[in-house]
């Protein structure tokens, strides 16, 4: 028999507890942004459970601790602009609505983009803007940020990502060379350089170049 929805909500912020997850305002963002709505399909039952599970495009949408972890990690206030790049879901970037004062959202998968974009507008997340581009490149026209989150791993840190940030702002993103082995790391940048510090292993989809073929 399934457990009530309340109870599985229940349990989903236990997860996120204990492993790791602490700050107030992150947690109460998780606790308003339902789960349930970016997981469509076959694994529509599996929503609140603490692991990443496929969606459209052959992507994923993250394991719920690991959003939660990269999150706090970003610590976003009230008054930051902040840049996703991959849309994917549209969850994080909903969570993120929750905590910032604008949040951009770049997707190189322009079904993503679109089917992300419905959540938003039925969550009345006005301060959210999606935009189907090759997120590699940032988002030079809305620069700099105070926050920018990548959701895909590279190698390294994006140039032109850490370009667009600002003095004192923070990027949070998983870099790694292959698929097996990747960290999430926090960059800040300060007035003579950018100062990087890794926070855990992490498994995430590669950051591919150019739109994607299926837009």
């Amino acid at each position: 028999m399934t457990e009530p929805l309340a109870e599985r909500k229940m349990q989903f912020m236990y997860a996120l507890r204990s492993k790791g997850v602490t700050d107030k305002a992150v947690l109460t963002a998780m606790e308003k942004i339902d789960r349930g709505l970016f997981v469509k399909g076959l694994f529509a039952d599996r929503a609140y459970e603490d692991t990443p599970l496929p969606i459209a495009c052959g992507q994923t949408i993250s394991q719920p601790s690991v959003v939660g972890l990269m999150t706090q990690a970003l610590n976003v206030n009230p008054r930051d602009k902040v840049l996703e790049v991959g849309t994917g879901s549209g969850y994080q970037a909903a969570i993120l609505s929750q905590l910032a004062r604008r949040v951009y959202t770049v997707e190189r998968h322009r079904r993503l983009m679109t089917e992300a974009q419905q959540i938003f507008q039925e969550l009345d997340l006005a301060n959210v803007t999606a935009l189907a581009a090759d997120g590699s490149f940032g988002l030079p026209e809305q620069a700099p940020f105070d926050r920018i989150i990548v959701t895909a791993a590279a190698e390294d840190a994006p140039g032109p990502l850490l370009a667009q940030l600002k003095v004192g702002g923070i990027m949070v993103l998983p870099v790694g060379q292959s698929d097996a082995v990747q960290s999430m790391i926090k960059v800040v940048r300060t007035d003579d350089g950018y100062d990087y510090q890794e926070i855990r292993p992490v498994r995430f989809v590669p950051l591919v170049e150019g739109m994607a073929r299926d837009n």
